[in-house]
């Protein structure tokens, strides 16, 4: 298989929402998908691996683990992913469609993709994508606004255009941003699928610890783009003794 989702552990979980944050405008999926992964009830249950990915673990707490991995909580019947690195562009679709059958595995009732919007001015409002009718009517009965004509891409993108096809309820939730990581707009995000999925997640901390998360994510963003480029060179010129 191109792309393959490893599961750790088995999770009970009655038709659970699936939340997607990969990396995107203003990083606000990572972050928001960061924060919730960190959240008491949480526990690492998956991993996603292709050879199409950079060669690349993360380290966490002195733990290596895998940079595109699942978490999940029964408290809150979520399943969260994402990963600490841009999809290349090859994978995207793979990726998409495993993603769907992953969430059909589990029953998912829908998908949402956290995004950011890029504008010069951001304001209070939310837009939308919808990949369902009904999922529309939900959208716009909760205030957001949903794009009529347009384009959008990355995983979130790409994802949205297969529910679609496929007829699978699912969303891309855009915030506005003009920053190039914005915990504050991760967090409008997170509040706004609270009230979508029913339950209560303090963001506070998260616009507390805003810089110190901002500052934690680009460093390991940094770090995985240059390990990734020294390992290509390496592969280029490779050294003997």
């Amino acid at each position: 298989m191109i792309v393959e989702i490893n599961e750790l552990e088995k999770v009970t979980l009655k038709n659970p929402i699936v939340v997607e944050g990969f990396p995107g405008i203003g990083m606000v999926g990572p972050i928001a998908a960061s924060f919730l992964s960190a959240r008491p009830c949480m526990r690492l249950v998956g991993t996603i691996s292709s050879t199409h990915f950079p060669p690349i673990a993360a380290i966490h707490d002195y733990k290596p683990v895998s940079p595109a991995r699942i978490y999940a909580c029964e408290d809150h019947n979520m399943l969260v992913l994402f990963s600490e690195f841009v999809i290349p562009a090859e994978i995207v679709l793979p990726l998409a469609r495993e993603l769907i059958d992953f969430a059909k595995s589990k029953k998912a009732k829908a998908i949402y993709s956290l995004a950011g919007i890029a504008v010069e001015l951001p304001s209070e409002k939310l837009h939308g994508i919808a990949s369902t009718p009904a999922m529309g009517d939900l959208l716009k009965a909760k205030g957001v606004e949903l794009i009529k004509e347009g384009a959008t891409q990355g995983v979130s993108g790409v994802l949205i255009a297969e529910c679609a096809a496929q007829k699978f309820p699912a969303a891309n939730i855009m915030v506005e941003t003009n920053k190039p990581l914005d915990p504050a707009s991760a967090a409008r995000l997170i509040d706004f699928l609270s009230s979508m999925a029913g339950f209560k997640i303090d963001t506070k901390p998260l616009l507390q610890e805003g810089q110190q998360i901002e500052t934690k994510l680009k460093g390991a963003m940094e770090k995985m783009q240059s390990l990734h480029q020294d390992y290509k060179q390496m592969e280029q010129n490779p050294m003997y003794g």
